[in-house]
């Protein structure tokens, strides 16, 4: 069976893509933004409401970490290589928090600015963390890189993003090359996928209950995607091989779906395995998940997933060539890059066919 995407929008990316990242949306209940990352600023501009676009002077070039920006959309935090940075649309630093350095040669120096190492190799290929606001705004959740006697760790750090008060923090017991939260509907919760390599990827799913920060190793799996509700959330293991549909209140698996069993090859291909797409999924409904397959010398294919038992309801046909992976976007939408980086594209699942 095939399932029509309806376009529910088209919205022209406000950067250059010769010098910025692909645009992305960021949402919370009854908020949405699209958000792009240049080397010189941040641009960010509201979909909901008049459009209005606000541009931040970005601290440090785009390589140099990554960025997150309040629900209001007032202030911007960028997680560098040696610190995170939290400033107003005009440039002006509201805070700053130094941290380890995420430099690829583990780097052991506190640094006091990008300066110390802009023209430094290591540096200009470094790890990264990550940082994300609650679904309210109140809380500031960040994985970083720090020093405990001499050793290199990473932790998860509660902030109050006002000032960048650290409320409370964590180990995370990673070796992280790069990270991505997962902002939960309930603000006293986020999820962390944490890139160690081929072999590894801990999902972390963190509690606050205002006085103790509790945290749950629960797989050895990447994070996709957390249903509207926050009941639940979608994962693929390093290898690709299957889809898991987890109960966020303890991690439990309930269901899984095999790429191999349930998606029908690609026609006039040969016998290259099929798996599940890694980076990104979409979770525009509770009991529905838009998820991508990759294949070698063969375009994305967008699937429809019904989570309440794991069943491959039908492939996704849009009106037009689409690229990437399906991203959520919140209030029953995903998205979708085009190939030039030029426009972003909402959909909304219209029926099958």
């Amino acid at each position: 069976m095939t399932f029509t995407a309806r376009l529910v929008s088209t919205v022209a990316a406000p950067l250059d893509p010769a010098s910025a990242d692909a645009p992305q949306v960021l949402h919370w209940p009854g908020r949405r933004l699209l958000v792009q990352r240049g080397d010189t600023e941040l641009a960010v501009r509201d979909l909901d409401g008049e459009g209005t676009e606000v541009r931040f002077p970005a601290p440090w070039p785009r390589r140099y970490g990554s960025v997150t920006v309040s629900p209001t959309g007032d202030v911007a935090v960028f997680a560098g290589a040696h610190a995170l940075r939290a400033v107003d649309a005009t440039g002006a630093v509201r805070w700053e928090l130094r941290h380890g350095c995420w430099s690829s040669a583990k780097c052991t120096q506190a640094h006091a600015s990008f300066s110390e190492y802009a023209d430094d190799h290591h540096h200009a290929h470094a790890d990264s963390g990550s940082v994300a606001f609650s679904s309210d705004g109140k809380l500031l959740w960040a994985h970083i890189r720090t020093y405990v006697e001499g050793d290199i760790e990473e932790e998860w750090l509660i902030l109050d993003p006002v000032d960048g008060t650290v409320l409370t923090r964590a180990a995370t017991m990673t070796v992280g090359s790069g990270s991505l939260h997962f902002p939960h509907p309930n603000p006293a919760y986020m999820g962390l996928t944490v890139a160690e390599g081929e072999e590894d990827s801990p999902v972390l799913w963190g509690h606050w209950d205002g006085a103790k920060l509790t945290v749950q190793r629960f797989v050895e799996e990447v994070l996709l995607a957390v249903s509207p509700t926050g009941e639940h959330f979608l994962t693929t293991d390093p290898g690709q091989w299957a889809l898991y549909l987890h109960r966020a209140e303890d991690g439990m698996e309930l269901r899984h779906l095999n790429a191999e069993e349930a998606v029908p090859p690609p026609s006039g291909e040969g016998d290259d395995r099929i798996c599940w797409d890694y980076e990104a999924a979409a979770f525009p409904y509770d009991d529905t998940a838009v998820v991508g397959t990759e294949h070698y010398a063969q375009v994305p294919r967008h699937w429809l997933v019904d989570v309440r038992g794991m069943i491959l309801r039908g492939e996704i046909a849009y009106p037009f060539p689409v690229s990437g992976s399906p991203r959520s976007a919140g209030d029953g939408t995903w998205y979708t890059v085009s190939a030039d980086r030029t426009s972003l594209h909402l959909w909304h699942p219209q029926g099958a066919r």
